[in-house]
Protein backbone atom coordinates (compact mmCIF):
# COMPACT_ATOMS: atom_id res chain seq x y z
CA UNK A 1 0.00 0.00 0.00
CA UNK A 2 1.27 3.63 -1.07
CA UNK A 3 -0.70 6.36 -0.70
CA UNK A 4 0.51 9.69 -2.72
CA UNK A 5 -1.53 12.13 -0.95
CA UNK A 6 -4.70 12.72 1.07
CA UNK A 7 -6.66 15.40 -0.03
CA UNK A 8 -10.72 17.07 0.49
CA UNK A 9 -11.99 18.97 -2.56
CA UNK A 10 -15.49 20.55 -3.48
CA UNK A 11 -17.36 19.00 -6.35
CA UNK A 12 -15.79 21.22 -9.04
CA UNK A 13 -12.50 19.78 -8.33
CA UNK A 14 -11.12 23.07 -6.58
CA UNK A 15 -8.56 21.81 -3.72
CA UNK A 16 -9.61 22.89 -0.39
CA UNK A 17 -6.99 20.95 1.48
CA UNK A 18 -4.12 18.32 0.20
CA UNK A 19 -1.18 16.19 2.00
CA UNK A 20 1.08 14.64 -0.16
CA UNK A 21 3.21 11.84 1.14
CA UNK A 22 5.38 10.80 -1.67
CA UNK A 23 8.02 13.51 -3.49
CA UNK A 24 5.55 14.95 -6.29
CA UNK A 25 5.45 18.10 -7.50
CA UNK A 26 3.00 20.91 -7.10
CA UNK A 27 2.24 20.89 -10.50
CA UNK A 28 1.53 16.80 -10.86
CA UNK A 29 -0.57 16.61 -7.39
CA UNK A 30 -2.63 19.62 -8.94
CA UNK A 31 -3.40 18.12 -12.58
CA UNK A 32 -4.44 14.61 -10.57
CA UNK A 33 -6.81 16.48 -8.58
CA UNK A 34 -8.05 18.87 -11.07
CA UNK A 35 -8.76 15.78 -13.47
CA UNK A 36 -10.68 13.65 -10.76
CA UNK A 37 -14.31 15.08 -10.95
CA UNK A 38 -13.99 14.48 -14.67
CA UNK A 39 -13.20 10.59 -14.22
CA UNK A 40 -16.23 10.12 -11.26
CA UNK A 41 -19.30 8.70 -13.02
CA UNK A 42 -23.01 9.27 -12.10
CA UNK A 43 -24.97 6.57 -10.63
CA UNK A 44 -22.16 4.14 -9.58
CA UNK A 45 -21.30 2.72 -6.78
CA UNK A 46 -18.18 2.29 -6.91
CA UNK A 47 -15.90 4.47 -4.51
CA UNK A 48 -12.92 4.16 -6.66
CA UNK A 49 -11.68 5.20 -9.88
CA UNK A 50 -8.42 4.12 -11.83
CA UNK A 51 -6.19 5.46 -14.78
CA UNK A 52 -3.47 4.40 -16.13
CA UNK A 53 -1.07 5.56 -13.79
CA UNK A 54 -3.03 6.53 -10.25
CA UNK A 55 -6.07 5.18 -8.01
CA UNK A 56 -8.64 6.94 -7.07
CA UNK A 57 -10.08 5.97 -3.50
CA UNK A 58 -13.13 8.33 -2.65
CA UNK A 59 -15.63 9.25 -0.09
CA UNK A 60 -18.53 12.17 -0.25
CA UNK A 61 -18.64 13.89 2.91
CA UNK A 62 -21.68 16.18 2.05
CA UNK A 63 -20.75 18.63 -0.85
CA UNK A 64 -16.93 17.67 -0.88
CA UNK A 65 -14.91 14.64 -1.49
CA UNK A 66 -12.42 13.00 0.87
CA UNK A 67 -9.99 11.40 -1.37
CA UNK A 68 -6.83 9.51 -1.50
CA UNK A 69 -4.61 9.41 -4.33
CA UNK A 70 -2.55 5.85 -4.71
CA UNK A 71 -0.86 3.98 -6.99
CA UNK A 72 -2.56 0.92 -8.80
CA UNK A 73 -0.17 -1.89 -6.56
CA UNK A 74 -1.79 -0.42 -3.50
CA UNK A 75 -4.02 -3.09 -1.16
CA UNK A 76 -7.33 -1.18 -2.10
CA UNK A 77 -8.86 -3.00 1.33
CA UNK A 78 -5.97 -1.48 3.41
CA UNK A 79 -6.92 1.98 1.40
CA UNK A 80 -10.23 2.06 2.00
CA UNK A 81 -9.74 1.14 5.80
CA UNK A 82 -7.57 4.39 6.14
CA UNK A 83 -10.13 6.31 3.69
CA UNK A 84 -12.91 5.42 6.50
CA UNK A 85 -10.25 6.28 9.09
CA UNK A 86 -9.67 9.74 7.80
CA UNK A 87 -13.58 9.66 7.15
CA UNK A 88 -14.24 10.02 10.91
CA UNK A 89 -11.41 12.35 11.31
CA UNK A 90 -12.47 14.96 9.19
CA UNK A 91 -15.55 16.07 11.67
CA UNK A 92 -13.73 15.66 14.49
CA UNK A 93 -11.49 18.85 13.45
CA UNK A 94 -13.54 21.08 10.99
CA UNK A 95 -15.92 23.35 12.74
CA UNK A 96 -18.39 22.45 9.70
CA UNK A 97 -18.34 20.43 6.58
CA UNK A 98 -18.25 22.87 4.18
CA UNK A 99 -15.73 25.04 2.36
CA UNK A 100 -15.25 27.42 4.90
CA UNK A 101 -14.81 24.96 8.38
CA UNK A 102 -12.37 23.10 6.72
CA UNK A 103 -10.08 26.14 5.10
CA UNK A 104 -10.32 27.20 8.67
CA UNK A 105 -8.71 24.07 10.44
CA UNK A 106 -6.45 23.12 7.35
CA UNK A 107 -3.03 22.43 9.64
CA UNK A 108 -5.05 20.61 12.13
CA UNK A 109 -6.41 17.96 9.40
CA UNK A 110 -2.94 18.02 8.01
CA UNK A 111 -1.56 17.23 11.22
CA UNK A 112 -4.21 14.11 11.85
CA UNK A 113 -3.25 12.77 8.21
CA UNK A 114 0.14 12.70 9.60
CA UNK A 115 -0.62 10.55 12.35
CA UNK A 116 -2.63 8.17 10.31
CA UNK A 117 -0.23 7.44 7.00
CA UNK A 118 3.06 7.77 7.18
CA UNK A 119 5.70 7.86 4.05
CA UNK A 120 2.67 6.21 2.41
CA UNK A 121 1.70 3.62 4.75
CA UNK A 122 -1.01 3.31 7.28
CA UNK A 123 -0.04 3.54 11.11
CA UNK A 124 -1.84 0.76 12.88
CA UNK A 125 -3.79 3.78 15.12
CA UNK A 126 -7.31 5.26 16.05
CA UNK A 127 -9.29 8.05 16.34
CA UNK A 128 -8.78 8.57 20.19
CA UNK A 129 -5.02 7.95 19.96
CA UNK A 130 -4.91 10.45 16.69
CA UNK A 131 -6.20 12.93 18.87
CA UNK A 132 -4.29 12.45 22.00
CA UNK A 133 -1.39 12.66 19.70
CA UNK A 134 -1.99 15.98 18.45
CA UNK A 135 -3.19 17.96 21.55
CA UNK A 136 0.44 17.10 22.59
CA UNK A 137 -0.53 17.44 26.24
CA UNK A 138 2.92 17.74 28.79
CA UNK A 139 2.79 17.48 32.27
CA UNK A 140 6.21 18.63 31.84
CA UNK A 141 5.06 22.13 30.11
CA UNK A 142 2.51 22.17 32.45
CA UNK A 143 4.88 22.22 35.54
CA UNK A 144 7.23 24.81 33.82
CA UNK A 145 4.35 27.05 32.93
CA UNK A 146 3.48 26.83 36.90
CA UNK A 147 6.97 27.08 38.34
CA UNK A 148 7.21 30.16 35.44
CA UNK A 149 3.99 32.20 36.87
CA UNK A 150 5.06 31.28 40.16
CA UNK A 151 8.76 32.77 39.88
CA UNK A 152 6.61 36.36 37.93
CA UNK A 153 4.15 36.63 40.67
CA UNK A 154 7.03 37.20 43.19
CA UNK A 155 8.84 39.33 40.83
CA UNK A 156 5.26 41.21 40.88
CA UNK A 157 5.47 41.35 44.86
CA UNK A 158 8.82 42.19 45.37
CA UNK A 159 8.50 45.12 42.70
CA UNK A 160 5.79 45.96 44.67
CA UNK A 161 6.95 46.68 47.75
CA UNK A 162 10.11 47.76 46.26
CA UNK A 163 8.57 50.46 44.64
CA UNK A 164 6.63 51.15 48.09
CA UNK A 165 9.51 51.77 50.00
CA UNK A 166 11.23 53.81 47.39
CA UNK A 167 7.94 56.04 47.70
CA UNK A 168 7.70 56.30 51.26
CA UNK A 169 11.75 57.48 51.30
CA UNK A 170 11.05 60.19 48.72
CA UNK A 171 8.26 61.30 51.39
CA UNK A 172 10.42 61.19 54.24
CA UNK A 173 13.23 63.07 52.50
CA UNK A 174 11.28 65.46 51.11
CA UNK A 175 9.68 66.09 54.79
CA UNK A 176 13.35 66.45 55.81
CA UNK A 177 14.56 68.96 53.54
CA UNK A 178 11.62 71.46 54.49
CA UNK A 179 12.89 71.72 58.00
CA UNK A 180 11.24 74.27 60.15
CA UNK A 181 9.78 72.42 62.97
CA UNK A 182 10.90 74.35 65.82
CA UNK A 183 7.07 75.79 66.55
CA UNK A 184 6.59 72.09 67.40
CA UNK A 185 7.69 72.26 71.01
CA UNK A 186 5.41 75.07 71.93
CA UNK A 187 2.66 71.82 71.16
CA UNK A 188 3.78 70.44 74.24
CA UNK A 189 3.84 66.87 73.03
CA UNK A 190 6.26 64.69 70.39
CA UNK A 191 2.89 63.04 68.90
CA UNK A 192 0.36 64.88 66.64
CA UNK A 193 -2.54 62.61 65.36
CA UNK A 194 -3.48 64.62 62.14
CA UNK A 195 -3.82 63.98 58.33
CA UNK A 196 -0.94 64.76 56.26
CA UNK A 197 -2.68 66.39 53.73
CA UNK A 198 -4.56 68.84 55.85
CA UNK A 199 -1.72 69.40 58.52
CA UNK A 200 0.14 73.21 58.16
CA UNK A 201 2.14 75.62 59.89
CA UNK A 202 -0.02 78.48 60.79
CA UNK A 203 1.43 81.96 59.42
CA UNK A 204 2.20 82.81 63.26
CA UNK A 205 4.29 79.46 63.95
CA UNK A 206 2.25 79.39 66.80
CA UNK A 207 0.95 75.56 66.21
CA UNK A 208 -0.95 73.67 63.45
CA UNK A 209 -4.26 73.95 61.91
CA UNK A 210 -7.22 71.36 62.12
CA UNK A 211 -6.69 67.78 60.84
CA UNK A 212 -9.24 65.82 59.02
CA UNK A 213 -9.42 63.04 61.93
CA UNK A 214 -7.98 60.25 59.82
CA UNK A 215 -6.11 58.73 62.69
CA UNK A 216 -2.63 58.87 61.38
CA UNK A 217 0.41 59.40 63.80
CA UNK A 218 3.50 61.31 63.08
CA UNK A 219 5.90 61.13 65.58
CA UNK A 220 7.95 64.11 65.65
CA UNK A 221 10.64 63.43 68.04
CA UNK A 222 13.34 62.30 65.15
CA UNK A 223 13.12 66.36 64.27
CA UNK A 224 14.01 67.83 67.69
CA UNK A 225 17.76 68.26 67.10
CA UNK A 226 16.89 69.79 64.16
CA UNK A 227 14.31 72.38 65.81
CA UNK A 228 16.78 72.96 68.69
CA UNK A 229 18.25 76.32 68.44
CA UNK A 230 16.46 77.47 65.08
CA UNK A 231 14.22 80.98 65.69
CA UNK A 232 10.68 80.75 64.94
CA UNK A 233 11.10 83.34 61.81
CA UNK A 234 12.74 79.98 59.74
CA UNK A 235 9.23 78.11 59.87
CA UNK A 236 6.85 81.50 60.16
CA UNK A 237 8.50 83.37 56.66
CA UNK A 238 8.22 80.96 54.17
CA UNK A 239 8.92 81.99 50.56
CA UNK A 240 6.22 84.20 49.59
CA UNK A 241 3.20 82.56 47.90
CA UNK A 242 4.74 78.79 48.60
CA UNK A 243 2.94 78.35 52.28
CA UNK A 244 4.81 75.13 54.36
CA UNK A 245 2.91 72.49 54.52
CA UNK A 246 3.40 68.77 55.38
CA UNK A 247 1.96 65.86 53.15
CA UNK A 248 1.41 68.12 50.16
CA UNK A 249 4.18 67.11 47.64
CA UNK A 250 2.17 66.15 44.63
CA UNK A 251 5.44 64.49 43.00
CA UNK A 252 4.25 60.97 41.92
CA UNK A 253 7.14 58.57 41.34
CA UNK A 254 7.63 58.23 37.74
CA UNK A 255 8.35 54.97 37.94
CA UNK A 256 4.84 54.01 39.53
CA UNK A 257 3.03 55.77 36.81
CA UNK A 258 4.92 54.64 33.69
CA UNK A 259 4.07 50.92 34.71
CA UNK A 260 0.70 52.35 35.23
CA UNK A 261 0.48 53.84 31.78
CA UNK A 262 1.54 50.39 30.55
CA UNK A 263 -1.55 48.57 32.58
CA UNK A 264 0.09 47.52 35.25
CA UNK A 265 -3.14 46.24 37.67
CA UNK A 266 -0.81 45.44 40.90
CA UNK A 267 0.54 48.98 41.04
CA UNK A 268 -2.99 50.50 42.21
CA UNK A 269 -2.75 49.25 45.49
CA UNK A 270 0.41 51.04 46.45
CA UNK A 271 -0.75 54.36 47.92
CA UNK A 272 2.32 56.74 47.90
CA UNK A 273 0.29 60.02 49.42
CA UNK A 274 -1.64 59.69 52.81
CA UNK A 275 -4.67 61.54 51.53
CA UNK A 276 -5.81 59.29 48.83
CA UNK A 277 -7.32 57.48 51.21
CA UNK A 278 -9.57 60.10 51.84
CA UNK A 279 -11.56 59.30 48.41
CA UNK A 280 -11.90 55.48 49.13
CA UNK A 281 -13.65 56.36 52.33
CA UNK A 282 -15.11 59.92 53.38
CA UNK A 283 -15.18 60.70 56.98
CA UNK A 284 -17.84 60.37 58.81
CA UNK A 285 -19.60 63.32 60.47
CA UNK A 286 -22.58 61.75 61.84
CA UNK A 287 -22.72 60.42 65.29
CA UNK A 288 -24.66 56.86 63.17
CA UNK A 289 -23.81 56.09 59.79
CA UNK A 290 -25.75 52.83 58.22
CA UNK A 291 -24.14 51.31 55.16
CA UNK A 292 -26.19 49.59 52.62
CA UNK A 293 -23.85 47.83 50.02
CA UNK A 294 -25.01 45.19 47.02
CA UNK A 295 -22.28 43.61 45.51
CA UNK A 296 -23.54 41.79 41.81
CA UNK A 297 -22.38 38.54 39.96
CA UNK A 298 -23.60 37.93 36.79
CA UNK A 299 -22.98 36.12 33.89
CA UNK A 300 -24.96 36.75 30.59
CA UNK A 301 -24.86 34.26 27.76
CA UNK A 302 -23.43 36.39 23.98
CA UNK A 303 -26.20 35.02 22.21
CA UNK A 304 -28.92 36.38 25.00
CA UNK A 305 -29.98 34.92 28.30
CA UNK A 306 -28.72 34.80 31.67
CA UNK A 307 -25.61 31.86 33.21
CA UNK A 308 -25.85 33.47 36.52
CA UNK A 309 -27.38 36.13 38.18
CA UNK A 310 -26.75 36.44 42.30
CA UNK A 311 -26.61 39.80 44.82
CA UNK A 312 -25.41 39.71 47.86
CA UNK A 313 -26.20 42.73 50.26
CA UNK A 314 -24.96 43.63 53.61
CA UNK A 315 -25.96 46.64 56.49
CA UNK A 316 -23.04 47.74 58.31
CA UNK A 317 -23.37 50.19 61.46
CA UNK A 318 -20.50 52.29 62.49
CA UNK A 319 -21.28 54.92 65.98
CA UNK A 320 -18.71 57.52 66.40
CA UNK A 321 -19.27 58.43 70.29
CA UNK A 322 -19.58 55.59 72.89
CA UNK A 323 -22.78 57.18 74.48
CA UNK A 324 -24.67 56.40 71.19
CA UNK A 325 -23.81 52.55 71.14
CA UNK A 326 -27.35 51.52 73.22
CA UNK A 327 -29.49 51.87 70.29
CA UNK A 328 -31.94 49.54 67.94
CA UNK A 329 -32.52 50.04 64.21
CA UNK A 330 -36.01 49.89 62.40
CA UNK A 331 -35.51 49.31 59.07
CA UNK A 332 -37.82 49.05 55.69
CA UNK A 333 -37.52 46.42 53.23
CA UNK A 334 -38.79 46.82 49.45
CA UNK A 335 -40.67 43.51 50.00
CA UNK A 336 -39.04 41.48 47.43
CA UNK A 337 -39.89 38.14 47.97
CA UNK A 338 -36.76 37.04 46.23
CA UNK A 339 -34.32 38.06 48.92
CA UNK A 340 -33.57 36.16 51.65
CA UNK A 341 -32.24 37.94 54.55
CA UNK A 342 -30.21 36.54 57.15
CA UNK A 343 -29.51 38.47 60.75
CA UNK A 344 -26.10 38.23 62.65
CA UNK A 345 -25.96 35.91 65.70
CA UNK A 346 -26.17 38.73 67.81
CA UNK A 347 -29.49 40.17 66.72
CA UNK A 348 -32.59 39.33 68.31
CA UNK A 349 -34.23 36.97 65.41
CA UNK A 350 -37.75 37.46 66.73
CA UNK A 351 -37.41 41.33 67.14
CA UNK A 352 -36.06 41.40 63.59
CA UNK A 353 -39.14 39.22 62.22
CA UNK A 354 -41.83 40.26 63.71
CA UNK A 355 -40.84 44.27 64.02
CA UNK A 356 -38.36 44.93 61.00
CA UNK A 357 -35.93 46.08 64.27
CA UNK A 358 -32.47 45.20 64.40
CA UNK A 359 -31.37 45.13 68.28
CA UNK A 360 -28.92 42.98 70.39
CA UNK A 361 -30.05 39.84 72.30
CA UNK A 362 -28.44 41.88 75.15
CA UNK A 363 -30.24 45.38 75.47
CA UNK A 364 -27.79 46.16 78.06
CA UNK A 365 -24.70 45.83 75.91
CA UNK A 366 -23.64 48.91 73.41
CA UNK A 367 -22.88 48.42 69.72
CA UNK A 368 -19.19 48.34 69.24
CA UNK A 369 -17.86 52.24 67.87
CA UNK A 370 -15.21 52.91 65.47
CA UNK A 371 -12.78 55.55 64.10
CA UNK A 372 -13.26 57.49 61.06
CA UNK A 373 -10.56 55.15 59.37
CA UNK A 374 -13.11 51.63 59.62
CA UNK A 375 -14.75 51.48 56.91
CA UNK A 376 -15.73 48.02 56.95
CA UNK A 377 -18.12 48.62 60.56
CA UNK A 378 -20.03 46.14 62.39
CA UNK A 379 -22.69 43.79 60.34
CA UNK A 380 -25.98 43.65 61.19
CA UNK A 381 -27.85 41.87 58.35
CA UNK A 382 -26.69 40.09 55.09
CA UNK A 383 -29.24 39.09 52.10
CA UNK A 384 -29.11 37.25 49.17
CA UNK A 385 -31.15 36.75 45.91
CA UNK A 386 -30.61 34.60 42.84
CA UNK A 387 -32.44 34.66 39.72
CA UNK A 388 -32.58 33.69 35.76
CA UNK A 389 -34.88 36.45 35.01
CA UNK A 390 -33.05 38.74 32.09
CA UNK A 391 -35.53 41.73 33.07
CA UNK A 392 -33.90 42.15 36.36
CA UNK A 393 -29.98 42.21 34.59
CA UNK A 394 -29.29 45.99 34.90
CA UNK A 395 -27.05 46.63 31.96
CA UNK A 396 -27.73 44.30 28.69
CA UNK A 397 -24.86 43.83 26.11
CA UNK A 398 -25.02 42.80 22.83
CA UNK A 399 -21.82 42.37 20.36
CA UNK A 400 -22.00 41.63 16.66
CA UNK A 401 -18.28 41.20 15.08
CA UNK A 402 -18.55 40.04 11.15
CA UNK A 403 -15.95 40.12 8.81
CA UNK A 404 -15.95 42.40 5.41
CA UNK A 405 -12.62 41.86 3.37
CA UNK A 406 -9.58 42.75 5.53
CA UNK A 407 -11.39 44.23 8.27
CA UNK A 408 -13.74 43.09 11.11
CA UNK A 409 -16.19 45.66 12.19
CA UNK A 410 -17.91 44.96 16.05
CA UNK A 411 -20.32 46.76 16.94
CA UNK A 412 -21.72 46.50 20.71
CA UNK A 413 -24.48 47.98 22.15
CA UNK A 414 -25.75 48.08 25.58
CA UNK A 415 -29.70 48.32 27.10
CA UNK A 416 -30.09 49.57 30.50
CA UNK A 417 -32.75 48.87 32.79
CA UNK A 418 -35.08 51.63 33.90
CA UNK A 419 -34.59 50.24 38.00
CA UNK A 420 -30.95 51.93 38.20
CA UNK A 421 -29.13 55.37 37.14
CA UNK A 422 -25.94 53.69 36.72
CA UNK A 423 -22.45 55.49 37.40
CA UNK A 424 -19.13 55.33 35.96
CA UNK A 425 -19.82 52.46 33.52
CA UNK A 426 -17.16 51.08 31.82
CA UNK A 427 -17.36 48.06 29.23
CA UNK A 428 -13.69 46.15 29.21
CA UNK A 429 -13.47 44.63 25.53
CA UNK A 430 -10.87 41.98 25.07
CA UNK A 431 -9.05 42.33 21.63
CA UNK A 432 -6.81 40.93 19.74
CA UNK A 433 -3.21 41.43 19.26
CA UNK A 434 -2.86 45.14 17.18
CA UNK A 435 0.63 47.15 16.02
CA UNK A 436 -1.73 49.93 17.15
CA UNK A 437 -4.99 51.22 18.59
CA UNK A 438 -8.60 50.11 16.72
CA UNK A 439 -10.32 52.38 14.79
CA UNK A 440 -13.22 53.91 16.53
CA UNK A 441 -16.01 55.18 14.31
CA UNK A 442 -18.76 56.30 16.74
CA UNK A 443 -19.41 55.82 20.23
CA UNK A 444 -21.76 57.36 22.90
CA UNK A 445 -19.35 58.08 25.71
CA UNK A 446 -15.17 58.00 25.76
CA UNK A 447 -12.98 55.15 25.17
CA UNK A 448 -9.43 54.12 26.17
CA UNK A 449 -7.17 51.69 24.57
CA UNK A 450 -5.17 49.58 27.00
CA UNK A 451 -2.14 48.39 24.48
CA UNK A 452 -0.58 46.28 27.23
CA UNK A 453 -3.68 44.34 28.04
CA UNK A 454 -4.99 44.55 24.27
CA UNK A 455 -8.53 45.76 26.19
CA UNK A 456 -10.49 48.62 24.79
CA UNK A 457 -12.64 50.57 27.35
CA UNK A 458 -15.72 52.04 26.91
CA UNK A 459 -16.82 54.50 29.34
CA UNK A 460 -19.77 56.20 30.39
CA UNK A 461 -20.32 58.24 33.28
CA UNK A 462 -24.08 58.12 33.86
CA UNK A 463 -26.98 56.32 31.83
CA UNK A 464 -30.25 57.92 32.70
CA UNK A 465 -33.34 58.21 31.21
CA UNK A 466 -31.66 60.26 28.84
CA UNK A 467 -29.60 57.48 27.53
CA UNK A 468 -31.12 54.01 28.27
CA UNK A 469 -29.13 52.58 25.16
CA UNK A 470 -26.35 53.40 23.30
CA UNK A 471 -23.66 51.94 20.87
CA UNK A 472 -20.11 51.49 20.16
CA UNK A 473 -18.55 50.62 16.77
CA UNK A 474 -14.71 50.30 15.80
CA UNK A 475 -12.80 48.31 13.16
CA UNK A 476 -9.89 46.11 13.69
CA UNK A 477 -7.62 43.78 11.76
CA UNK A 478 -9.65 40.08 10.80
CA UNK A 479 -10.41 38.10 13.79
CA UNK A 480 -12.11 35.32 14.78
CA UNK A 481 -15.53 36.53 16.97
CA UNK A 482 -14.69 34.71 20.24
CA UNK A 483 -11.82 36.64 20.33
CA UNK A 484 -14.06 40.27 21.33
CA UNK A 485 -15.48 37.43 24.14
CA UNK A 486 -15.45 37.98 27.77
CA UNK A 487 -16.59 41.38 27.92
CA UNK A 488 -16.32 42.68 31.84
CA UNK A 489 -18.91 45.53 32.67
CA UNK A 490 -18.42 47.53 36.11
CA UNK A 491 -20.31 50.00 37.67
CA UNK A 492 -21.41 51.58 40.00
CA UNK A 493 -25.76 52.77 41.33
CA UNK A 494 -27.23 54.69 44.21
CA UNK A 495 -29.75 52.14 44.74
CA UNK A 496 -29.89 48.40 45.18
CA UNK A 497 -32.82 45.65 44.41
CA UNK A 498 -33.46 45.29 48.55
CA UNK A 499 -34.53 49.10 48.69
CA UNK A 500 -33.73 48.80 52.09
CA UNK A 501 -34.20 52.24 53.86
CA UNK A 502 -33.15 52.82 57.51
CA UNK A 503 -36.29 54.30 58.84
CA UNK A 504 -35.36 55.30 62.42
CA UNK A 505 -33.23 55.22 65.17
CA UNK A 506 -34.35 53.97 69.09
CA UNK A 507 -32.30 55.07 71.63
CA UNK A 508 -32.60 52.35 74.35
CA UNK A 509 -31.72 54.85 77.44
CA UNK A 510 -34.12 57.70 76.76
CA UNK A 511 -33.41 60.84 75.13
CA UNK A 512 -33.54 62.20 71.60
CA UNK A 513 -32.35 59.64 69.03
CA UNK A 514 -28.88 60.30 67.66
CA UNK A 515 -28.95 61.91 63.94
CA UNK A 516 -28.06 59.40 61.54
CA UNK A 517 -26.89 58.87 57.83
CA UNK A 518 -27.54 56.28 54.98
CA UNK A 519 -25.42 55.34 52.64
CA UNK A 520 -26.33 53.21 49.98
CA UNK A 521 -24.35 51.67 46.82
CA UNK A 522 -25.13 48.67 44.31
CA UNK A 523 -21.55 47.28 42.90
CA UNK A 524 -20.68 44.65 40.55
CA UNK A 525 -17.80 42.35 41.78
CA UNK A 526 -18.01 40.34 38.66
CA UNK A 527 -20.30 41.49 35.73
CA UNK A 528 -19.36 39.46 32.57
CA UNK A 529 -20.97 38.66 29.03
CA UNK A 530 -19.43 35.19 27.73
Amino acid sequence: MVVLAASVINKSGKVLVSRQFMDMTRTRIEGLLAAFPKLVGTGKQHTYVETDMVRYVYQPIEALYLLLVTTKQSNILEDLETLRLLSKLVPEYAFSLDEDGICRTAFELIFAFDEVISLGHKENVTVAQVKQYCEMESHEEKLHKLVMQSKINETKDVMKRKASEIDKSKIDRSRGEKGGFGPIQSMGSGRIESAFSDMSISSSGSGFGSGSGLGVTTDFDSFSTKAKGRPPSSATAPPKGLGMQLGKSQRTNQFLESLKAEGEVILEDVQPKVGQSKSVAPPLTDPVTLNVEEKLNVTLKRDGGVSNFDVQGTLSLQILNQEDGHIQVQIETGGNPGILFKTHPNMNKELFSNENILGLKDPNRPFPTGQAGDAAGVGLLKWRMQSQDESLVPLQINCWPSVSGNETYVNIEYDASPMFDLRNVVISVPLPALREAPNVKDIHGEWRYDARNSILEWSILLIDNSNRSGSMEFVVPPADSSVFFPISVRFSATSTFSDLKVVNILPLKGGAPPKFAQRTQLLTENYQVV
